[in-house]
């Protein structure tokens, strides 16, 4: 079994398991650091089951959401289409391990982009970083502790934006850090259990 078929196979296993994993509601975080921007063209990797996707859509993005998840692009279209953004978004069904969307981007988010198989993460969004027009910018938000209700979050290890930004080493010629800190929000976890998360921050602007 090749790591691509690993990968597949994982990640439509994941999204199996139940009608629906995600929300459907857009990260309050990422909505507050897009919704101030001039809509142009956006890349969501790891779309999932489209929230985000949808969100740029509706604010006027012409998007790009790629998941390696058959499962999860189709529901991510199943949602496109019920709030009437499907014109504004091209699903691809892409394992990031294996290659890159083309084009070039005024955005790309990469919004918890983390996993547990084997994941040359760092060079994942070093492309992504190549792929902005100057000036775009790539927002990556992460899982920067595991949630209060979960038995193995002391097993995982969560990077930090200053370790994300260290492991892309990209010149300082080249890239304007507009953020790189940890912030919280309120979740609620699947058995309606009411906590906090906290999620790393890195928006990085190409110059």
């Amino acid at each position: 079994m090749t790591m691509e078929q690993d990968t597949r196979e994982f990640w439509e296993g994941h999204y199996r398991r139940r009608e629906r994993i995600w929300s459907g509601k857009v990260n309050p975080v990422f909505a507050g650091i897009v919704e101030p921007l001039a809509p142009g063209r956006a890349l969501d990797l790891g779309c999932g089951e489209g929230a985000d996707a949808v969100w740029l859509a509706r604010h006027g993005w012409q998007v790009d959401a790629v998941d390696v998840s058959a499962t999860a692009l189709e529901r991510a279209a199943g949602h496109a289409g019920e709030t009437g953004t499907a014109d504004r978004i091209a699903f691809h069904q892409v394992d990031l391990v294996e290659e890159f969307p083309e084009g070039r981007f005024d955005l790309v988010s990469a919004q918890f982009l983390q996993s547990p198989l084997e994941f040359p993460r760092a060079g994942v969004l070093r492309r992504a970083f190549a792929a902005l027009n100057p000036g775009g910018l790539l927002l990556v938000v992460d899982h920067a502790a595991g949630p209060p209700w979960s038995e193995h979050a002391h097993e995982m290890e969560f990077p930090t934006p200053q370790s994300t930004l260290a492991e892309l080493g990209l010149a300082e010629d080249e890239v304007l850090v507009e953020r790189a800190e940890t912030v919280e929000r309120a979740a609620t976890g699947p058995a309606g259990e009411h906590g906090h998360l906290l999620d790393g921050v890195l928006v990085l602007r190409r110059r």
